[in-house]
């Protein structure tokens, strides 16, 4: 196994390193700024996996993308043109996704998703190429709108960031929730003051509230809500209740249901080891983008076990195939290339002075996307 970044890159080239690996993956994922904590999370997770296989036929190259879509495209280009690449992975934006993936499937790359999900590319936009191990965009909240009904809501605010993942996730959610909507609001991508919202949450009549702001937007949107005195449960998507939220965010973050189709304590040998070396590894709990990556690295591992990525028809086939151990348990790809899969209602509670989350229920099993009818591969 071979790990680069631009910086060890040069310092091979420099020691006159000249071999190439039998596979070469490029991840673009978000490694400063406000998400950082998202990608850094999917990246520890893939190489854990790739460490633990012990392959000396895979390498990786590793950039950051700033969470900027011009960044994401030119490192795309210089992986694709420069680097060789034959799979890409990595990204955690929607919109960043959907600069980069069309055009390197185009390209006959591979690109095998850990994260983002938009809802063109599970449908009329999906890809023989494209694979998403992680979920289509809509999953998690559409879980969220089933729970909303069962626990008997009838008049949610819902708001989410103004971006492809945050439409897609109030799709979801009003998919599902049978009630009424006090309000929705598409908030600013990356803000972090919601007092005006807030404030319009107080005033809406609601009886619920439904929210999708992942990384340092959840953190601010969860510290504010439960300083502002607004007693109305909270309901979200693992996002905003991951494991590197919860400690920043605290008791706000106590008793929250959130729905998630991974958790720590999914019962089966995969999941206990891969928390366990996880932790030892990194020193802290995995999050679900590190079990994103982990898997998305499993997945790649057992395809390259069964078929050559050159030759792409039988690399392809073997993805479909999916014959890893999962941390998930069963996994399988839907038509489009997106998992049917269960996913939980999980509820934060406190472990010692750690903040997580543990399962309550099930709230959707062998669940399938709503765009996959649309694709025509």
């Amino acid at each position: 196994m071979k790990l680069r970044s631009a910086a060890l890159a040069a310092a091979m080239a420099l020691a006159g390193a000249t071999a190439q690996a039998d596979v070469k993956v490029g991840m673009i994922t978000t490694l400063s700024g406000g998400g950082a904590g998202l990608g850094i999370d999917v990246r520890d997770g893939f190489m854990l996996a790739v460490q633990q296989a012990g392959r000396d036929d895979l390498e990786v190259v590793i950039e950051d993308d700033q969470r900027k879509p011009d960044i994401a495209v030119q490192l795309a280009d210089k992986m694709i043109q420069s680097e060789k690449v034959d799979i890409l992975t990595g990204i955690i934006w929607s919109n960043l996704a959907m600069a980069v993936v069309p055009a390197a499937t185009a390209q006959g790359k591979f690109y095998l998703s850990p994260n983002a999900g938009p809802s063109p590319l599970a449908g009329k936009g999906c890809h023989k190429n494209y694979f998403n191990v992680a979920w289509q965009n809509d999953n998690l909240h559409e879980a969220a709108g089933a729970y909303a009904n069962d626990t008997g809501f009838k008049n949610s605010f819902i708001l989410a960031p103004n971006y492809p993942a945050g439409k897609d996730a109030l799709t979801g959610y009003k998919r599902f929730f049978e009630g009424e909507m006090a309000g929705e609001l598409y908030t600013k991508l990356g803000q972090t003051d919601y007092a005006a919202e807030i404030a319009q949450i107080r005033a809406s009549g609601a009886d619920s509230v439904y929210f999708f702001l992942p990384g340092g937007m959840g953190i601010s949107f969860l510290k504010q809500y439960a300083a502002s005195g607004v007693e109305l449960p909270l309901v979200g998507p693992a996002f905003s209740f991951d494991q590197g939220i919860l400690q920043a965010v605290g008791d706000a973050a106590m008793g929250v249901k959130n729905t998630s189709q991974w958790n720590k304590d999914i019962d089966n040998a995969t999941n206990a080891a891969f928390v366990e070396t996880f932790q030892a590894e990194y020193g802290r709990l995995p999050s679900l983008y590190a079990s994103q990556g982990f898997d998305t690295a499993n997945l790649l591992i057992s395809a390259m076990g069964k078929a050559d990525v050159a030759d792409a028809d039988a690399f392809r086939a073997a993805l479909k195939d999916a014959e890893f151990d999962s941390v998930r348990g069963k996994f399988a790809f839907g038509d489009n290339h997106h998992p049917v899969q269960d996913i939980y209602v999980r509820e934060v509670i406190k472990e010692g002075d750690v903040y997580t989350n543990k399962i309550i229920a099930t709230g959707l099993s062998d669940h399938a996307d709503a765009y996959a009818a649309d694709c025509k591969m």
